[in-house]
């Protein structure tokens, strides 16, 4: 039996779930990004986090974080290249309570 998920700690929701290419009215698919998955992009990538940074910051192993950037990233790119909308929704993580503060 495999372990049960651990929820990844979340301090900021996206404010825009949905980007859609410009001109597109196919009804292709839309790649799904995890609210999870949205986090380590957020962190690694906007504000300069290092994995272990990340890791720390989110409460899971490095291990985990590596895993969730490496899905975000190839989500991401298919979107790109495929010309595909992406949604940010679901995923297991815990939306943080805001009196902890990051200072790295």
């Amino acid at each position: 039996m495999p372990r049960p998920k651990k929820c990844r700690k979340v301090c900021q929701m996206p404010t825009t779930k949905e980007f859609q290419p410009i001109g597109d009215t196919s009804c292709k698919a839309s790649v799904i990004l995890t609210v999870d998955e949205y986090e380590a992009i957020r962190l690694i990538d906007k504000q300069g986090f290092s994995q272990e940074e990340c890791s720390n910051y989110m409460q899971v192993a490095r291990t985990t974080v590596q895993l969730i950037y490496n899905s975000a990233r190839k989500k991401l790119a298919d979107a790109l290249v495929d010309g595909l909308s992406i949604r940010i929704e679901g995923g297991d993580f815990q939306l943080c309570d805001g009196n902890k503060h990051y200072g790295g």
